[in-house]
């Protein structure tokens, strides 16, 4: 039974915490149950289900802190991990940054649950990568790919008096398709709360059209260039920006800090045409309404209209500067334009159309310089239509530089990073002057 109600949670919780001798005391229960299948060479290779649920509890005694997880609920068993993390405590050394738990709080209850989803079977999961598999051998391609969804929950409560529940679920879906002789590739990907938006097929055909439209690509000088960034590509650019750390921008360590001191809160850090914000109540990317220490989420801005507005700042800094905490983002929506992709390339002289982005890694993360290599489809844009694949470039280029740089904003989308395994809400956009590197022969 991994995925309890907020009942069942609430009265696990009370009886460990009844277990506890120390000074302060937290507790928190997951699960989660869902299924995945996995497929390539057009053919399933792994299916499977998975249903887990677990237990944690940290004790503390003045400012240290220990920590023990068990997944057996009889008394015997919840009592022994209460009491070996306290054991773990008295051996830990003190944490000078701890801060005291915090008492009592009303959260709002989340919309990240979603009945469709929690009823996927494996029947349905077999049934989308059907269609899948079914589009690219339509097409004469090879495909791989991967669908996973998941229901689960998570509880907490502490001595103090807090307790927060939350129950969510999620479906996600990959797929990449190449020819028969591997030299060209196409790429797409989709994320939903809600399974019944998830099109399975018309992703694949999207993969599949980038593929075949790969074929004999052609080699153009590095450079700077005008570039269309769809939104998968735009988020693995944007997501390293997305901390909005206060406590690394005032030790000058993030490219929110300010040359000689202070942060850029309240300076105009980007083009006028850029806002992100977070909204845990976001109907296509919603999020829990608390964070894992007890505070509540709300609609934070974080930039508006290029301007920063807010920083997080943890408990402990917070404290020490004197403001109010404020948690992190819990989603990432940055507002789009009206223009849809092709209407962004309709109205582009010259430039290049980046279907992915992959291998990102930082170069200064005090500018936020990144480096890493386009894939699964790069075209060359001329006179507002697609003239011509091109080989695969790498690119050496900053977020913040890249949205001073910014032209138009396209529609937002729903896009998954594959290697943060977060979904954002992003739009295509529109670059002048990003800036190619050098070639690269990977497909």
């Amino acid at each position: 039974m991994p995925i309890y109600t907020k009942e069942q949670a609430q009265a696990l919780l009370k009886k460990v915490l009844n277990y506890s001798k120390a000074d302060e005391c937290e507790v928190s229960l997951g699960g989660s149950e869902g299924g995945n299948v996995r497929y390539a060479l057009n053919a399933v290779s792994t299916a499977g289900d998975i249903s887990t649920v677990g237990l944690s509890v940290t004790s503390v005694y003045g400012k240290k802190a220990g920590s023990a997880t068990i997944d057996q609920f009889d008394d015997a068993s919840l009592e022994r991990v209460v009491r070996r993390s306290e054991e773990l405590a008295q051996l830990a050394p003190e944490n000078s940054e701890y801060m005291p738990m915090l008492g009592p709080s009303e959260f709002k209850e989340s919309i990240t649950y979603n009945a469709n989803t929690a009823a996927m079977t494996p029947e349905s999961r077999a049934d989308m990568v059907g269609k899948s598999l079914q589009a690219s051998k339509n097409a004469k391609l090879f495909a791989a790919g991967f669908l996973e969804n998941s229901t689960g929950f998570n509880a907490v409560m502490n001595s103090k008096g807090l307790f927060a529940y939350n129950k969510s679920s999620d479906v996600t879906f990959s797929v990449t398709t190449r020819n028969e002789g591997g030299t060209t590739s196409g790429y797409a990907a989709r994320g939903f709360t809600d399974v019944s938006k998830l099109d399975t097929a018309s992703a694949t055909r999207v993969a599949c059209m980038k593929a075949n439209a790969s074929v004999g690509a052609k080699a153009l000088e590095p450079g700077k260039y005008t570039v269309i960034l769809e939104p998968v590509a735009a988020t693995y650019m944007l997501e390293n920006m997305f901390r909005f750390d206060a406590r690394s921008a005032e030790e000058g360590r993030s490219f929110l800090s300010k040359k000689g001191g202070g942060t850029r809160l309240g300076e105009q850090l980007v083009d006028p045409k850029v806002t992100i914000y977070s909204d845990p109540f976001n109907p296509d990317l919603p999020s829990s309404t608390w964070t894992g220490d007890g505070l509540p989420r709300e609609k934070t801005m974080w930039i508006d209209k290029g301007v920063v507005k807010n920083l997080s700042y943890s408990r402990f800094w917070a404290q020490k500067k004197g403001v109010a905490p404020t948690p992190g983002p819990g989603n990432i929506i940055m507002e789009g334009g009206t223009q849809s992709l092709e209407d962004l390339i309709k109205g582009t002289e010259r430039g290049i159309l980046v279907s992915r982005l992959w291998y990102i890694r930082m170069v200064d993360p005090q500018s936020l310089l990144l480096t890493g290599l386009t894939r699964d489809g790069t075209f060359y844009i001329e006179n507002g239509k697609i003239m011509f694949p091109v080989k695969n470039f790498r690119f050496n280029e900053s977020p913040v530089i890249m949205l001073n740089n910014l032209e138009a904003l396209g529609k937002q989308e729903r896009s998954i990073s594959v290697e943060s395994y977060r979904s954002y809400l992003i739009p295509p956009m529109k670059i002048r002057d990003f800036t190619f590197s050098s070639l690269s022969d990977a497909v």
